[in-house]
């Protein structure tokens, strides 16, 4: 049985909306977006984006912007960071919809960065005060890396985003009622892929949105996609039972994803992900959810890591419960998936799945988002105590944050003196039995 270990933070914050997708904008920016619909609930549409810092003990999290998108629910949303612009595309219906994300950098007096009010139970949501100057995305994504504070002065340095709608395309022309389930963009920020009610994989450059390629890929809906990590092939699941690997250039199909299902269940792909291998980051993994298609007796759920060239199952974790959500880190080293009924999140570590975190029920409904923190050089972009931190959300309209504590491990010096120990008693024990 892995160990449970239980997260300090929890609660970040909480909105007056349900949660559908989260992404991190920058090192030190989590988006999160979603909403009521378009019916008359008085529940709003659109995304908010928050700042994310540690204070020593834990994570707080301030709100940045909040930007509303009328009646068209956000369920899906991709960001892409370069030296010289910010984007975000969210999938609002049957359309894709492109913004420009301007970021105004802002030195004030470090007093005055302090918390003003709180919000909900978290008492760590805060509003900022208002912008004095502006300047390039590129800018302020550079300062987001490092400390606020000015080490040569008494200031701190703020920020405040601009959200401008830019493009709109339709990337799902469903006859019956044409949605965008899901939309990515390359690591390599060159394409993006967009999947929906009609089984179809468009392919456009980015961030023109100049149609380059569509895939006739499925024969019902597509659940998710994602781009492999040298951005020249995408892996698609839909609701026919299908997971495909696609080359992104030609279109051609690379590799069915199948499997052996126990007792003859049937069991339908939920979520996939890429992953670069932590020891090798020239070769990538991938990892899929499948849940049973059967609600009764005692089933499990599978995460499961494959061999993406040979469309082949390297290992598998069971889990005792239907699961919704899956996140992999960027180098590779953690996965974190979240469960339907019982919003509980679950931390493996890649290589091996093995299991080292259990946060549960940390949401009242289904957990729909999971995001991890950046690393850069194996160190988290935000300083704190712990290896690994992931963002959940759910359509409860809380945002929680769950951290792992670094492993207790034996300094490589002492476990050689324990080993040439182990040997010495072994040959002394030997040679008075006269071995």
């Amino acid at each position: 049985m892995a160990p449970t270990r239980r997260n300090n933070e929890g609660l970040l914050a909480r909105v007056n909306f349900p949660l559908y997708t989260v992404q991190m904008l920058t090192s030190h920016h989590v988006l999160v977006g979603g909403g009521g619909g378009s019916s008359k609930t008085g529940v709003a549409n659109g995304f908010e984006i928050f700042e994310l810092k540690y204070d020593g003990s834990k994570f707080v999290a301030e709100e940045m912007v909040r930007h509303e998108t009328g009646p068209s629910v956000v369920m899906n949303c991709a960001c892409y960071n370069n030296d010289k612009h910010t984007y975000l595309v969210a999938g609002q219906e049957s359309h894709c919809q492109l913004y420009n994300v301007n970021i105004d950098v802002v030195d004030k007096p470090e007093t005055e960065s302090k918390p003003s009010n709180s919000e909900g139970d978290s008492g760590e949501l805060r509003k900022r005060q208002k912008s004095r100057r502006k300047d390039s995305s590129s800018k302020a994504s550079d300062d987001s890396k490092g400390d606020n504070v000015d080490k040569n002065s008494n200031t701190v340095r703020d920020f405040k985003f601009y959200i401008k709608p830019s493009d709109s395309i339709q990337t799902d022309f469903s006859k019956e009622e044409p949605i965008q389930r899901v939309v990515r963009i390359s690591r390599n920020g060159s394409l993006m892929a967009t999947g929906g009610t009609d089984g179809h994989v468009r392919v456009w450059k980015f961030p023109s949105l100049k149609p380059v390629l569509t895939i006739e890929a499925h024969t019902k809906e597509i659940d998710d996609l994602d781009f492999s990590p040298d951005s020249k092939s995408v892996v698609t699941i839909s609701k026919d039972g299908q997971a495909v690997v696609w080359c992104v250039k030609s279109g051609n199909r690379l590799q069915i994803l199948s499997w052996s299902a126990p007792n003859g269940t049937k069991y339908l792909y939920k979520r996939c992900r890429y992953g670069r291998v932590e020891e090798d980051k020239t070769k990538s993994r991938l990892f899929t959810l499948s849940n049973p298609v059967a609600r009764t007796g005692k089933q499990t759920a599978f995460l499961q890591m494959w061999e993406p060239d040979f469309g082949e199952v390297i290992k598998s974790a069971l889990v005792n419960e239907s699961l919704s959500a899956l996140a992999v880190r960027d180098d590779g080293r953690f996965v974190a998936v979240g469960t339907m009924f019982t919003g509980t999140v679950f931390l493996y570590i890649a290589f091996s799945l093995q299991r080292v975190m259990t946060v549960n029920k940390v949401h009242s409904m289904f957990v729909t988002g999971l995001e991890f923190l950046p690393v850069l050089n194996n160190q988290s972009t935000i300083t704190t105590l712990a290896e690994a931190a992931v963002i959940s959300i759910s359509v409860d309209n809380k945002i929680c944050i769950h951290s792992l504590p670094y492993r207790r491990t034996l300094p490589p010096w002492l476990v050689i003196i324990f080993i040439v120990f182990t040997l010495f008693l072994t040959f002394t024990f030997c040679s008075y039995m006269g071995l």
